[in-house]
């Protein structure tokens, strides 16, 4: 029953988003753009194989162990940045109708920059990006995936801290060259 609250919870924000894109900002401006885009048009962004570590973070305003988390992931965003074989991916799960309202301005409070920032708006196809993601997540938020040259290499379906996320990073992060 738990399950299938959180996952009727997590479609209905998902299929209330609309549109393809909004941008907050220049690439130098306060904030980076974030686009609104559906399973097939985000997973090429972090399945690419270029010996990078992605690290995605799937997220909501709404969620209270999000919203605690995200200041620690863009922490660890700081230490890694320079590396060219480091990306940090944040896919929100908030409804696109409050991307100009209280999307906008969490963004701007955690100074949410220096990633690439994803709305993710694919409802109708849930039950299949949910476990295109992790065959054992359950949808529940925070999550985060560790990939790299398309290859999962670790799954967090709940919040984590930032020695934890540090280690995990430093542990999986493709030796420089």
């Amino acid at each position: 029953m738990k399950y299938k609250l959180i996952i009727h919870a997590i479609g209905l924000t998902v299929y209330l988003f609309l549109g393809t894109g909004c941008s907050f900002g220049s690439k130098t401006g306060k904030i980076d753009e974030i686009s609104i885009v559906n399973f097939e048009q985000l997973e090429p962004e972090f399945t690419k194989n270029d010996d990078v570590l992605y690290v995605v973070n799937f997220w909501a305003t709404w969620c209270a162990p999000c919203v605690t988390e995200l200041p620690r992931f863009m922490e660890i965003n700081s230490e890694f940045s320079k590396a060219d074989n480091f990306r940090m991916i944040l896919v929100s799960l908030d409804d696109s109708e409050n991307i100009e309202g209280p999307v906008k301005k969490f963004i701007e409070d955690k100074n949410l920059k220096g990633v690439e920032l994803y709305l993710l708006d694919d409802i109708k196809r849930m039950n299949d990006w949910i476990p295109a993601v992790d065959s054992a997540w359950s949808g529940s938020i925070p999550a985060t995936l560790f990939i790299r040259n398309g290859i999962s290499l670790k799954f967090v379906s709940s919040a984590i801290e930032k020695d934890e996320l540090r280690e995990i990073v430093e542990e999986l992060l493709p030796s420089s060259k």
